[in-house]
């Protein structure tokens, strides 16, 4: 699948996989992808992400994308409907890092063992590859861009989803800002 992917859509999985191993986490994971996203200029993503007035508010979206890190990588609505639950996941949060340290679950590396090479994909990061594959063929694209990544990140329920879309990035909203966009089926 990947000699099918753009110089800008490479260029954001190896921006992922360096996300990745700055924080030290295990494997690259979807919010990765979404963060790469975010350091991208010049690319079809990057104009959709400007032209929904992203650009302005990266600092926002990785505060979010880090609290939910520190949640153990729950959404906020998975964190709300467990509190209706009675389960207060900020507790939980609190608890843990007292015994285990800040930032107990935010998904770094574990185990004493040096790895080498790149972290792997997470399957929730393999799944964003492959929604993109499926919005490059929803819009009838020969090669898959990193538009088409912004596309799955958007389709795909999870943090990196409801981050974009309480910054007003949808599916629906990048489909209209994307040159041949509007009406194409959704790459989830």
């Amino acid at each position: 699948m990947f000699e099918r992917f753009t110089k800008d859509a490479r260029e954001v999985v190896k921006g992922a996989v360096a996300h990745a191993e700055q924080t030290g986490a295990g494997s690259v994971g979807a919010e990765h992808l979404l963060l790469a996203l975010l350091d991208r200029e010049g690319s079809r993503a990057s104009f959709a992400l400007g032209a929904l007035g992203l650009a302005g508010r990266r600092d926002p979206v990785r505060a979010a994308l880090e609290r939910a890190r520190r949640r153990g990588g729950l959404t906020q609505a998975e964190t709300d409907a467990l509190a209706g639950l009675g389960i207060d996941v900020p507790e939980i949060v609190a608890r843990v890092e007292e015994v285990h340290g800040a930032g107990a679950l935010s998904g770094g590396r574990r185990g004493g063992g040096r790895r080498t090479g790149h972290p792997p994909l997470e399957p929730g990061a393999k799944d964003v590859l492959t929604g993109a594959l499926r919005a490059a063929t929803a819009r009838r694209d020969r090669r898959i861009g990193d538009e088409h990544i912004l596309l799955a990140l958007t389709a795909r329920p999870g943090v990196p989803a409801e981050v974009l879309a309480d910054h007003g990035v949808t599916y629906e909203s990048v489909t209209r800002v994307l040159p041949g966009g509007g009406g194409e089926a959704k790459a989830g």
